[in-house]
């Protein structure tokens, strides 16, 4: 399985990549939404995308947004990974086709979790 973690902190990227790697998913990496779309050009389809809330040029919102407008994501499964705890803000992530919801600090169980919850 092929896995995009989405966020600008490089620290947070090498941390899930570590993670997922410890899950069995390829990974590749983008910095934010606009880098996102430009490596999902020249990548096979994705299984899983773990995408940051907060980053410049184009949010994880805004990258969510654009991925559910395309069908060929549509089986892509979708996690915002994010440090935003406004119930309102998770509602609309959902609302708008995330899958899933994991706050920052998280532990490796908590994104193990919720992988399986996504049925990955």
């Amino acid at each position: 399985m092929r896995a995009l973690v989405v966020d600008d902190s490089s620290a947070m990227r090498a941390v899930l990549r570590i993670i997922l790697k410890k899950q069995q998913f390829e990974v590749v990496e983008a910095r934010d939404g606009l880098d996102a779309l430009q490596v999902l050009q020249h990548i096979d389809p994705v299984d899983l995308m773990l995408i940051d809330w907060n980053m410049p040029g184009m949010d994880g919102f805004e990258l969510l947004q654009h991925i559910r407008g395309d069908a060929k994501y549509g089986p892509t499964k979708v996690v915002m990974v994010t440090t935003e705890t406004a119930l309102g803000e998770m509602s609309n992530a959902l609302a708008a086709g995330a899958d899933e919801y994991i706050m920052k600090p998280f532990t490796p169980d908590v994104v193990a979790d919720k992988l399986r919850l996504v049925g990955l």
